[in-house]
């Protein structure tokens, strides 16, 4: 019997329905009927909480009590207080609101929840009163099925020989399909005061197969959107921890605050305790997260290979710690205003816990890979003017000179070479009004910057980089102020040609103090200017042939700037890098800081093809360069390796620029491509970047990219004493900042919902694969579990390479471990 029910229950969510215009192909009766007291406003679907609407074959009323009823193979369509209600006997009250129905049963709430049943009896609530052969499918997609369901008060539910699964019961021809994972029980409460389904006798299963049996079980209900509860564990393997178990538990204080708990538990290590305080307020949100350990501290600390640890102080137990905490508040009017808190007491405390995502973009300024930053920030924004103001500080988790023999020695920046930045300001408006026609911007900035250390190129221009030692020297302190007005008008002509002239002014008020002592000065201020006049001039073409759209957009631009005053005493503190691209080479300030810019008489050149084919297929390419009178000998920068050697990393110090190649192709919507490079005048590759992304089958993809940076044009190793043993050889290690690396991620399914995913990272530098991960995959609609092997040889780690195997498990409702997490908990 209990077994006949359940096979029914499941086959009323399968089976396919008449729809109503079938009922309606046998004359029906179609009448709204309303309730003697109808007053409210109508709802949605026009009907006021007092009317009702049927169309059925046969509609009887007897006072109240309205009758509805189908020929047979029809259905009765009937609609009451924003639900729809579709059987072949259909009965409601309208006096009680109360409703019956029999004979496939269909109940569709204001949510989307849907209710099936060959017998359903409603209460003037119109939740099921008793249900035989109930099935429920649920908003989100998970469903609930019973032999029967009885209501038994106004907050709790109780079906009997159930089962849950968040997975989709049919096939896409409508045929049943067994779940991937569900849950059956002897009984169910749904208690809506606990918010959570308490299972009696439940039975877990995989694909069908019971795996797993608990007389008690329970897990928040799906409509709840945050609940207390463990999430999915995390277990994986570390040759410095060992064996790691981490179970997370979320403690939901109020709809509005949570916390999350997260022990790691460690083989070989002491264990680190992760926690996480989450706050909304009525204007904001605050996230704060950190860890603690008292341990010692654990990696590879062997240089000659003997076993014995090379390190100047005893590895003893300390205490260890991090926190990472940001947050934003946005109020009525134009101001709001946030900040971040992150540090950590150890260098490599993220890379030996294996710490999740500790790197993440919050705040008004971001850090830049393996740097933390702490700031404090407000902005005010209207249609017409941006301000902002900050302060923040740095703490870096670089390794400046890695120990390829014992990892655990990697010598790291120093956080007193970072500047504290406070305060910066920035601030532009423009009017409402046209000026002359066109459009004024008016912008100003202002920073203070203070370094405890000594930092030489690429801060301090050569010419007043010490010779001799460094040692003890402070760092350089810097103030500026800019201001910066521009103006602009378009012109079109009748023939298409864009004319855009513009006028750009700008000064800049510079105190620097502490500077090398080769200066003869401690201190100075330094005053410049700037005044440009330009054109820049477009003509874009468009031409169907062969099925196709080709766009040329040609582009130039003609400036006339006052020699660029470029003082060796101004520390180059927000200019160092550059990136040339499309959007950058036709800027008049390239550099994305205010420390550098370019002077003279200036030529800039480009033009974009674009090719769209029919069905959104497309490719194009853009290539362009910059001419310039004079070059500019100041962009040029010591050699990481050779201070006294200069080399030009912006690539346009010469009188020509790098060409500028760009572009980008989607043949069809399951391949898509782009790339990105800079070429020196010889055609030599100085950086580049290219990726493609594509999908084939129903659910296989895979990307590939390629990153280079040839900028550095020496490579040579470079010698430099051991800080362990002074009189000992020194290290050869190459301070060679060019790089080359090759990343893959890709999944194919083999048979059915299995499949494998790989992942890699190759350093072709160094000839060596720098990480990997090599699984095997399960997926559906409701469960992900991978089991694989992963390799990190990354530099930074302590412990050198390091391997293990990983598991992850993401499952649907439940919450996860991995990718799409949710706040939901079992």
């Amino acid at each position: 019997m209990r077994l006949r029910l359940l096979a029914g229950a499941a086959a009323i969510v399968c089976a396919p329905w008449i729809t109503v215009a079938a009922a309606q192909a046998q004359t029906p009766a179609t009448a709204p009927v309303v309730r003697p007291s109808a007053a409210d406003a109508p709802g949605p679907d026009g009907l006021t909480p007092q009317a009702a609407y049927f169309d059925a074959d046969v509609l009887t009323r007897e006072g109240d009590v309205v009758s509805a009823d189908s020929v047979p193979g029809g259905r009765v369509l009937a609609r009451f207080q924003q639900h729809t209600l579709r059987a072949g006997q259909v009965t409601y009250d309208l006096a009680g609101g109360t409703a019956s129905a029999t004979d496939h049963a269909e109940l569709v709430d204001p949510d989307g929840n849907v209710i099936y049943a060959n017998l359903l009896e409603l209460n003037s609530d119109l939740k099921a009163g008793v249900a035989v052969d109930f099935a429920t499918r649920m908003a989100n997609g998970a469903s609930l099925m019973a032999a029967t369901a009885v209501r038994r008060s106004e907050t709790v539910n109780e079906l009997n020989y159930a089962v849950f699964t968040p997975c989709p019961l049919c096939n896409a021809d409508g045929s049943h399909r067994t779940p991937s994972i569900s849950i059956q029980a002897e009984q169910v409460i749904q208690n809506e005061d606990l918010r959570a389904i308490l299972y009696h006798n439940a039975v877990f299963k995989v694909g069908g197969v019971p795996v797993f049996y608990l007389p008690f079980f329970a897990h928040p209900d799906p409509t709840v959107e945050r609940a207390s509860g463990f999430l999915v564990p995390l277990l994986n393997y570390d040759e410095g921890r060992g064996l790691s178990f981490e179970q997370p538990y979320l403690l939901v204080v109020s709809p509005s605050e949570d916390w999350l708990f997260s022990p790691q538990i460690n083989s070989r290590v002491a264990p680190l305790l992760n926690a996480q305080w989450r706050r909304r307020f009525a204007d904001g949100t605050i996230v704060a997260r950190g860890g603690y350990t008292y341990a010692r501290n654990f990696g590879d600390f062997d240089i000659n290979g003997d076993g014995v640890d090379d390190t100047v102080a005893p590895l003893a137990e300390e205490n260890r710690s991090y926190l990472l905490a940001h947050g934003r508040f946005d109020p009525d009017g134009p101001w709001r205003w946030g900040f971040t808190a992150e540090r950590t007491s150890d260098k490599t405390l993220f890379d030996r816990y294996d710490v999740i995502s500790p790197y993440q973009d919050n705040g008004l300024y971001y850090g830049d890979q393996r740097r933390l930053i702490s700031q404090l920030y407000a902005e005010r924004q209207t249609g017409r003017s941006y301000l902002s103001v900050a302060a923040f500080s740095l703490q870096s988790l670089r390794v400046s000179v890695p120990n390829l023999d014992a990892p655990g020695l990697n010598i790291f920046e120093s956080d007193n070479s970072l500047p504290i930045v406070g305060p910066l300001v920035d601030a532009r408006w423009e009017p409402s009004a046209p000026v002359f026609g066109g459009r004024l911007r008016l912008h100003g900035s202002a920073v203070s910057l203070t370094r405890d250390a000594y930092v030489g190129g690429p801060v301090l221009r050569p010419e007043i980089i010490p010779t001799g030692s460094t040692l003890g020297l402070p760092g350089v302190d810097s103030r500026r102020i800019t201001g910066q007005a521009e103006w602009r008008r378009i012109l079109t002509s009748a023939a298409g040609l864009r004319w855009e002239p513009f006028i750009d002014v700008r000064a800049d008020l510079y105190s620097i103090s502490d500077l090398p002592p080769m200066m003869g000065v401690d201190s100075a201020t330094v005053t410049r200017g700037r005044a440009t006049a330009g054109l820049d001039v477009s003509y874009p073409l468009i031409r169907r042939f062969g099925g196709a759209d080709l766009v040329l957009e040609p582009t130039a631009q003609l400036s006339l700037s006052t020699p660029a005053d470029l003082d060796p005493r101004i520390p180059n503190e927000d200019s160092q890098t550059l990136e040339l691209d499309e959007t950058t080479l036709f800027r008049i300030d390239r550099f994305p800081g205010q420390d550098l810019y370019e002077g003279g008489l200036r030529l800039t050149a480009g033009t974009r093809a674009t090719l769209n084919w029919d069905g959104g297929r497309q490719a194009s390419l853009f290539i362009g360069r910059s001419l310039r009178a004079d070059e500019e000998p100041a962009f040029l920068t010591p050699l990481p390796d050779a201070p006294t050697q200069l080399y030009d990393p912006s690539g346009l110090a010469a009188k020509s620029s790098d060409w500028v190649v760009q572009g980008s192709f989607s043949p069809s919507n399951r391949i898509r491509g782009w790339g990105h490079a800079t070429l020196d005048s010889s055609g030599s590759i100085r950086r580049a970047e290219a990726s493609i992304d594509g999908r084939w089958g129903r659910r296989n993809q895979g990307s590939l990219t390629y990153i280079v940076d040839r900028s550095d044009p020496l490579k040579q190793l470079n010698p430099y004493p051991n800080p362990f043993d002074p009189a000992g050889p020194p290290i050869q290690q190459s301070l060679n900042r060019n790089y080359e690396f090759v990343q893959l991620a890709a999944q194919q399914f083999i048979k059915g919902n299995w499949g494998v995913a790989v992942t890699g990272i190759v350093d072709l530098e160094r000839n060596l694969i720098t990480r990997s991960e090599v699984g095997m995959l399960f997926d559906d609609d409701c469960f992900r579990f991978e089991l694989g092997f992963r390799r990190d040889n990354t530099r930074v780690r302590p412990s050198g390479p390091s391997e293990g195997v990983y598991v992850r498990l993401n499952l649907a409702t439940f919450g996860g471990s991995g990718y799409g997490q949710s706040d939901r908990r079992w």
